[in-house]
């Protein structure tokens, strides 16, 4: 399956390097109705990383 380039994101080493961020375009949580400094969730799963709204649990694939 081939994945079309703008999807493809850099990990980037945040706060001497204790944590890492990753940029969500901004189609994608205009999408999801999500705001700046929204808490969301993240859980690992079997094949990746599932990000949920702390909130609502609206889903992002």
């Amino acid at each position: 399956m081939v994945r079309p380039k703008n999807n493809i994101r850099k990990l980037t080493k945040v706060g001497g390097s204790k944590s890492i961020s990753v940029v969500i375009p901004v189609g994608i949580i205009k999408g999801l109705k999500w705001r700046e400094k929204q808490r969301v969730e993240v859980k690992r799963v079997p094949r990746g990383v599932k990000i949920t709204d702390a909130r609502s649990k609206k889903r992002v694939v």
